[in-house]
C-alpha cells in the first residue's frame, strides 16, 4: 500500500551522485525509477570521502565491501610551494586533534563506482533504464522524461543528477553564473619509496595545487593543476621524466616516484546555479555546483545534497516535487554550496593572483590556521560537517570552568 502514497522519484544521471541518489531514495521506501547508461569509460580518478559521507555509504551498504581497497586520511596538510615573496608556514590539520581516528577515506573511482552499480542494480525498489533522456517535458503536477528508447516515465520529482552540463536544469530554466579558469588538473596515481603514513599534501603553487593524497601501500594519487598548455606537455612526457618532476616538485618528501599507467586531464571550471530546484527538477551533485579541486569537496557535498533532498523528501512523501518541498530544498543546501564555492573559488584566484594584497589574505588566513589550535579544530570540524564547527564552539562556550 506505500507505494499509493509515496511518490516515484525519478533520477537521471548514473555517476556516483546518481546512483548515491538513486540507492538513498529506494532505502528510504520510494519507487525510484534511474535513467542513464552504465558508465563504461575507465576511471583512473580517486575520490577523498569524509567521515559524514561515508556514513551514507555504509547506511546504503557500500562501504564493507570498499573500505579494504582504500587509504585512511589522518593527517591532511598544506604546504605554500610559491616562489612568491610573502609565504606561508606548513598548517597540519590532525584527525586525532578533533577526537577522530581519520577524516575519512581515499577510494579508487574503479573501486566505489562498481560498487554502487552493483547496489542500485541488486535494489527491488530501483528500476533501472539504461536509456539517454531525450527530451523533459514540466508541469505543475507532474514531470515527464522521453527517453531514447522511446519510452517515457513520469514522476512527483525528477532528480538532476546528470553532471555539469546537466539537461535537466536547463529544462527547469535555472540559469547558472559560470566561469572557466585558465587552468587544467593533471589527474594520475604513483607509486613511491617512502611511506605516506596517510598523509595528505596539498602544495600550494602559482598555477593552482598540487595534490598528493594517499592510496593503499606505497602508493598515491594525484592531482596537479598546472596551465591548459602545461598539462598537455606534463602529460606527454616519458614516465621516468614524469616520475622525476613530480618528485621534484614534492622535494622529494615521499623518496623515488614511479608513475602509473593511465593519465587524464580536466580543464578547470566553476558552475553555481542560480537556484537548486525549480518546477519538480532538484538539482544535486556537479549540476548543482561544480568548483576546482581543493580540500576534497565535490562528491562530498554532493552526497549532502542527496541527503537534505531525501529528509525532505520523506516528509513529503506523497509529492515530494511540490513548489514547497523545493523551496526548502534550495533554502537548506544554499548556505552550504555558496560558502563552499566561495571559498574554493576565493582560495583559487588568490594562488593565480600577483596582487600583494591576495597574497597576504591567503597567507594571513593560513597563517592563523597553523597557529590557533581552537580556529583549526574548528575549520576541520565545519570541513566535515557544517555546523559542526560552530555546535562545538558553542558547546566549549557554554561548558563549566573545572
Amino acid at each position: 500500500m506505500e507505494h499509493e502514497q509515496t511518490a516515484l522519484i525519478l533520477v537521471a544521471g548514473t555517476g556516483p551522485a546518481g546512483l548515491i541518489a538513486a540507492a538513498g531514495f529506494a532505502t528510504a521506501g520510494f519507487p525510484v525509477t534511474l535513467v542513464g547508461p552504465e558508465a563504461t569509460v575507465p576511471d583512473g580518478r580517486t575520490t577523498a570521502l569524509m567521515n559524514p559521507a561515508l556514513k551514507v555509504l555504509d547506511r546504503l551498504g557500500v562501504l564493507e565491501d570498499i573500505k579494504s581497497k582504500a587509504a585512511p586520511l589522518k593527517i591532511m596538510r598544506i604546504v605554500d610551494a610559491t616562489s612568491r615573496l610573502i609565504r606561508s608556514s606548513v598548517v597540519t590539520f590532525r584527525a586525532s586533534e578533533i577526537d577522530e581516528d581519520q577524516f575519512g577515506l581515499n577510494l579508487p573511482n574503479s573501486v566505489l563506482n562498481p560498487a554502487l552499480v552493483s547496489i542500485v542494480a541488486a535494489h527491488a525498489g530501483i528500476e533501472w533504464r539504461r536509456s539517454m533522456v531525450e527530451s523533459w517535458h514540466l508541469d505543475a503536477g507532474r514531470v515527464r522524461a522521453v527517453l531514447t528508447d522511446g519510452s517515457a516515465v513520469e514522476a512527483s520529482l525528477a532528480v538532476a543528477a546528470d553532471g555539469r552540463l546537466s539537461p535537466a536544469r536547463q529544462a527547469a530554466g535555472i540559469s547558472t553564473s559560470a566561469r572557466a579558469y585558465p587552468q587544467a588538473a593533471l589527474v594520475l596515481n604513483f607509486g613511491h619509496s617512502v611511506d605516506h603514513d596517510f598523509t595528505s599534501t596539498e602544495f600550494h603553487t602559482e598555477t593552482g595545487p598540487f595534490t598528493q593524497v594517499p592510496l593503499p601501500g606505497n602508493r598515491s594519487s594525484l592531482v596537479w593543476v598546472v596551465k591548459p598548455e602545461t598539462a598537455t606537455e606534463l602529460a606527454a612526457l616519458d614516465d621516468a621524466t614524469l616520475s622525476m618532476r613530480i618528485e621534484q616538485q614534492m622535494q622529494s618528501m615521499l623518496g623515488r616516484v614511479t608513475v602509473e599507467p593511465g593519465r587524464q586531464i580536466y580543464p578547470l571550471s566553476a558552475v553555481t546555479p542560480l537556484r537548486f530546484a525549480r518546477d519538480r527538477i532538484a538539482l544535486v551533485g556537479e549540476a548543482a555546483h561544480v568548483f576546482p579541486p581543493i580540500g576534497a569537496q565535490g562528491l562530498n557535498l554532493g552526497i549532502r545534497d542527496v541527503d537534505d533532498l531525501i529528509g525532505i523528501a520523506s516528509e513529503n512523501r506523497s509529492d515530494p516535487g511540490a513548489a514547497k518541498a523545493l523551496a526548502a530544498y534550495d533554502f537548506k543546501r544554499r548556505p552550504d554550496i555558496l560558502a563552499r564555492s566561495s571559498a574554493v573559488n576565493l582560495l583559487n584566484m588568490s594562488l593565480l593572483s600577483d596582487m600583494l594584497p591576495a597574497q597576504m589574505a591567503r597567507v594571513a588566513g593560513l597563517g592563523v590556521l597553523g597557529g590557533f589550535a581552537p580556529l583549526r579544530a574548528f575549520f576541520m570540524r565545519e570541513g566535515l560537517r557544517p555546523g559542526s564547527g560552530f555546535a562545538a564552539l558553542a558547546g566549549g562556550l557554554r561548558r563549566p570552568a573545572r
